[in-house]
């Protein structure tokens, strides 16, 4: 697979996770999610989880499994986060690298084409799903209102970069 391929997400959204339509993976015949944590659950630099995302996660719980996994060493920050929803997690988990996350494949025990990767970076997050086949979606960095946050800046070049190398990451998902 070439560079481009693997930068390139699945779906590109225009909103945060908790305006992330849930039918729309269903409808692809996602069984289970993989969810970063930091910038895609929680706003940066912040311990409060939104409101939206707090009901986003519970609605996603009653017809998805969910895993959360972050880059994140700070093993209780998001242990807090899992404790929150009760879910599962994987602090320190390496993206892009594929040992971690062919753990969670494995204790999901579903192929990676019912698995769906959301978060908010190319390099990390998409770059981790599409290496192992993963449905990958790339979602705004979620502000304090739980609604997309425009200015984050990493997000802002990894998509120039990512364009650059000739990867899709305009907003649009791909016909079934």
């Amino acid at each position: 697979m070439n560079l481009r391929r693997l930068l390139e997400p699945t779906w590109v959204t225009t909103g945060s996770l908790s305006e992330l339509p849930l039918e729309v993976l269903i409808d692809r015949q996602i069984q289970a999610l993989v969810l970063d944590v930091d910038c895609t659950l929680l706003p940066r630099h912040s311990h409060e989880l939104p409101e939206g995302v707090v009901r986003w996660v519970h609605a996603a719980r009653q017809e998805l499994r969910l895993h959360l996994f972050s880059n994140n060493p700070n093993r209780r920050r998001i242990e807090t986060v899992a404790q929150a929803f009760d879910l599962p997690f994987t602090a320190g988990a390496g993206k892009p690298r594929r040992g971690p996350l062919r753990q969670v494949l494995s204790q999901l025990q579903l192929p990676a084409a019912q698995v769906a990767l959301v978060g908010d970076r190319v390099f990390t997050d998409v770059l981790a799903g599409n290496r192992l086949g993963l449905f990958t979606v790339l979602v705004r960095p979620v502000g304090a209102d739980g609604l997309a946050s425009s200015d984050d800046l990493v997000q802002q070049g990894e998509r120039t970069l990512a364009r650059w190398l000739g990867a899709r990451v305009e907003s649009g998902l791909p016909s079934p």
